[in-house]
């Protein structure tokens, strides 16, 4: 093992023991009594089993030896990457009674679409939603009634906020089943220059949605490398996934066959089967290194520096910015996936994909191997990937080479020596940066800052001309607390034409960059925020501002009197008002700074300590 990857894991479970140990008795504790719907009442049992479809599945769920399984889904037909998931419930029932078990769908959870809500009052309540969703996995595994479960999501807040509330009821057997990526539409690179040209005026609105339609054209995960990919990586390196299930794409046999194996897998290990291997064990300390390994070698979202802290604190793991920075440091770059490359998902799977990445940060001692996954103990098994042999499922090894190196490179000829996630720090607080598509000459910018509380601000000041120089775009107000820390994807492509001009900019916020987010630099997620006080409250405009994501130095040039005697600026009448968001403010009032995951549930979880 590489010795950063080994002193990072030792010192995350060291500052952990205290949580996990309270959280492991909590779970054995749930575990110890056998299946649970054996010590209900009869009427709370016949509630239970009063919608079965068949008297069979009724019978078998009175016998204590077979398995029931929870279905927990985030279907919705108005989100292309969950939309397949509505056919999923009969798959797997039909599975699990080929196996003598029973599946019942135990409960939905909110599904929205970053995509759609982006720039709009609706994204201010996507980070919530990963609350809501955490919330309602809970209550639909509240009923006792289950021996293991399946959790459907994909997309950006769905898949955390089922892993924090499955990882509550930790003493299941859990299995993730992702749905799979859209068949690839046209180049990014067609798409971002479209993009771009209409930031500019050059593209008329029906150009750009001709582009965009032929981007996002089907059912699946849109294929670039943003949130919701890298929900899937994640996933599968922590081995929550069958091993190659990520990237293969719906309605097709196997997709269907993977779905199918997923139910029987989780019926494997119950207590029934005598194989038991609840959720708590698989997801440890170590798996939890290796899933910052996979956001790193991959280049994956930002939105991760929120996501894996929130979850991982879910298990009674305490990880820090510094663990990822740190770790980001030794994992090299492996993959070239838009907006990082122009290549998308399927390219990257086609190339060699997760089981390649596996394998040569195996090799590289760079993931821990000695883990549990749902198929048992060792993460070398996902070095695999799953094909058809007449219509059964088996695994091979997969590719021992990348098959296209401007896509996929194994370590040693890696497209970077490190993963390109930082930590800034300075008189304007912390946060966090992404370089990995960030040229070397773009990666320190000392200019004037302008001052915006929102994106449309900024928006409105380009469209007006004002903003044809070097200057450091000051987005604030936007954290968890302010209005919900919404995604500000939509400054990308004015930002990236004044970078093209030849104008040095960068970005500095409280709030969050898409997963998508890309050549321009960018301090995201900087706290305290400015509603708590935070240093950005007191910026000017024309204060110089540094970002310099090669030191990690974020700081205002201003002289130290003057800053300090500075008064805070006041935030916005209009915060959190309108399309449903003025429901949330008791959940913003209880969010988290970002380094803690800017979460509701992070206040409750410490006090297990």
């Amino acid at each position: 093992m590489h010795p950063r990857v080994i002193e990072v894991t030792e010192r995350l479970i060291e500052r952990s023991r205290p949580t996990r140990q309270r959280y492991l008795a909590m779970m054995a504790a749930a575990a110890s009594d056998g299946p649970q719907r054996g010590a209900l009442q009869c009427a709370n049992f016949a509630h239970g089993v009063a919608g079965c479809g068949s008297a069979t599945d009724k019978q078998r769920l009175r016998l204590m030896d077979e398995a029931n399984v929870a279905i927990v889904s985030a279907y919705n037909d108005m989100l292309s990457a969950h939309q397949p998931y509505q056919y999923f419930p009969d798959v797997i029932k039909e599975a699990l009674r080929e196996m003598g078990s029973v599946g019942q769908f135990a409960g939905g959870v909110p599904a929205m679409c970053d995509g759609v809500t982006q720039g709009e009052a609706g994204m201010e309540l996507s980070l919530a939603s990963r609350e809501v969703i955490a919330l309602s996995t809970a209550v639909a595994l509240s009923h006792n009634m289950f021996d293991a479960a399946l959790m459907l999501g994909i997309c950006d807040k769905i898949v955390p906020g089922l892993m924090i509330g499955a990882l509550r009821f930790g003493h299941l057997p859990t299995v993730f089943v992702p749905g799979g990526p859209m068949t690839s539409g046209i180049p990014n690179k067609e798409k971002a220059e479209v993009r771009q040209r209409y930031a500019e005026g050059k593209a008329s609105r029906e150009e750009l949605l001709e582009s965009e339609m032929k981007s996002y054209h089907g059912p699946g995960t849109c294929t670039f490398y943003g949130t919701a990919n890298t929900n899937q990586v994640v996933m599968e390196i922590m081995g929550l996934h069958l091993p190659g299930s990520s990237f293969v794409n719906p309605y097709t046999p196997l997709r269907d066959e993977l779905t199918r194996e997923a139910a029987r897998q989780v019926t494997r290990m119950t207590k029934q089967s005598g194989n038991y291997l609840p959720l708590c064990q698989v997801v440890d300390e170590k798996s939890i290194i290796n899933s910052v390994v996979a956001l790193c070698a991959t280049g994956g979202s930002t939105n991760h520096t929120l996501h894996i802290p929130a979850f991982a604190q879910a298990a009674g793991i305490q990880l820090t910015w510094q663990d990822m920075a740190d770790i980001s440091a030794v994992v090299p770059t492996l993959a070239k996936v838009y907006p990082n490359g122009q290549a998308d998902v399927n390219h990257f799977h086609a190339v060699g994909g997760v089981p390649f990445m596996v394998r040569t940060l195996l090799e590289a001692g760079l993931l821990h191997e000695d883990v549990y996954t749902v198929l048992g103990k060792g993460l070398s098994r996902y070095t695999r990937e799953p094909f058809l042999e007449d219509g059964r499922l088996v695994w091979r090894e997969g590719p021992l080479q990348s098959l296209d190196e401007a896509i996929l490179r194994p370590v040693e000829r890696a497209f970077s020596p490190e993963g390109g996630l930082r930590v800034l720090e300075g008189n304007l607080g912390r946060g966090v940066t992404k370089i990995s598509a960030v040229a070397p000459e773009h990666r320190v910018v000392e200019a004037p800052c302008r001052v915006f509380s929102d994106q449309t601000e900024l928006a409105q000041a380009f469209k007006a001309g004002e903003l044809e120089r070097d200057f450091i775009a000051v987005v604030r107000f936007q954290g968890p607390k302010a209005n919900g820390m919404p995604e500000l994807h939509k400054l990308t492509p004015f930002l990236g034409v004044l970078q093209d001009r030849g104008y040095k900019v960068a970005l500095v916020t409280d709030g969050r960059m898409s997963g998508a987010s890309g050549k321009v630099p960018a301090a995201i997620h900087v706290s305290p925020e400015a509603i708590d006080g935070g240093p950005l409250a007191r910026l000017r405009d024309g204060d110089v501002i540094r970002v310099d994501a090669a030191t990690g130095e974020l700081r205002v040039l201003v002289d130290q009197a003057e800053w300090e005697g500075r008064e805070n600026a006041a935030a916005p009448s209009d915060l959190g008002l309108g399309c449903g968001r003025e429901l949330f403010g008791f959940m913003r009032a209880a969010f988290s700074p970002a380094e803690r995951g800017a979460s509701a549930f992070t206040e409750g979880l410490e006090a297990l300590k």
